[in-house]
């Protein structure tokens, strides 16, 4: 047995901001992927895998017994195929941002849902949201509140804008540049983060009047900005507006941002050479950066790796 690939994901805007209904931009990365599988020869990695859906399958009856009009799987299918073995097996790295969790969520609401949502239907925005709530109760077994909004892009493969809470819908992304000198990548901070504390220093910064200040007047805003500038292919606006962000994020996300990066996010603003964000919860994984000029943001940034994940 072999499942269908699900990829991981790039919340490209709208990480914290999405808590409170900035707009965001998903998009699928598919450079990584999972599948369901049940091997003849378990490993010690395959193994723990199994034990983890064992946990999770628990996690989802439960589920479906509190919200039987939300959700129904087919839990013996599910239990009979764990007990064989299945495991995920998973090139996502996990704790990078990047969505492993959504991949699994998505792998498995794919194959047990009984009555589910399928990507080849008309997808009304009542649909996206049910599907949206979904995968949120799904996924926050893996690290407590959840939007949902990972496993949906996973489940669907398609960009997502997120306009607000309520307000989502499938999105057209200017198609990329083949020899453009710009692009968004991926850098790797070297060490994993959790998203459960980063979420909760966000959540208690919210209950001081100016840092919610501050998310409102400066955070939402230059996000949105970047979000309309993105579709409508307006590069040169987009920098302006992501060089803003990263500004407010050095300035107010301190603890989401590994301490060996704040020098090199400076810099970056300083020489206008890159500029970095968060990519998803932060405290550490990969960042996001944005570049006009990919040879010069390589040249400043040589002792990292970068994975170009699309091209102006």
């Amino acid at each position: 047995m072999k499942g269908p690939l699900f990829y991981s994901k790039i919340l490209l805007f709208g990480e914290y901001g999405i808590i409170k209904d900035s707009k965001g931009l998903s998009i699928p990365y598919n450079f990584y992927n999972g599948a369901l599988k049940v091997s003849e020869e378990p490993t010690a990695k395959s193994k723990e895998s199994n034990e983890h859906l064992a946990r999770f399958a628990k996690y989802l009856n439960t589920l479906q017994i509190e919200n039987p009009e939300l959700v129904h799987f087919d839990i013996n299918a599910l239990e009979a195929d764990i007990e064989k073995g299945m495991y995920f097996d998973s090139s996502i790295p996990q704790g990078y941002g990047v969505g492993s969790s959504g991949a699994l969520v998505a792998a498995i609401y794919d194959k047990y849902a009984t009555d589910k949502i399928t990507v080849l239907e008309n997808l009304t925005r009542d649909k996206l949201l049910k599907l949206k709530k979904i995968f949120g109760k799904m996924e926050s077994f893996f690290h407590g509140e959840s939007s949902g909004l990972d496993p949906l892009n996973s489940y669907l493969s398609i960009p997502i804008l997120i306009n607000s809470k309520d307000n989502i819908e499938p999105a057209g992304i200017p198609s990329q540049t083949e020899n453009g000198t710009g692009a968004v990548f991926l850098l790797d901070s070297g060490s994993t983060g959790e998203t459960a504390p980063m979420v909760s220093i966000f959540m208690e910064n919210m209950k001081q009047e100016p840092f919610r200040k501050m998310l409102k007047n400066q955070f939402v805003k230059h996000t949105d900005a970047c979000v309309d500038d993105f579709l409508k292919g307006d590069v040169k606006s987009l920098f302006k507006n992501v060089k803003h962000l990263s500004h407010v994020v050095l300035d107010n996300f301190k603890p989401m941002i590994p301490a060996q990066f704040h020098k090199l996010w400076k810099h970056g603003i300083e020489t206008n050479d890159y500029y970095l964000k968060l990519c998803g919860s932060g405290g550490g994984g990969y960042i996001l950066g944005f570049t006009e000029d990919l040879e010069k943001a390589k040249k400043a940034l040589k002792d990292y790796n970068l994975e170009v994940v699309y091209n102006f």
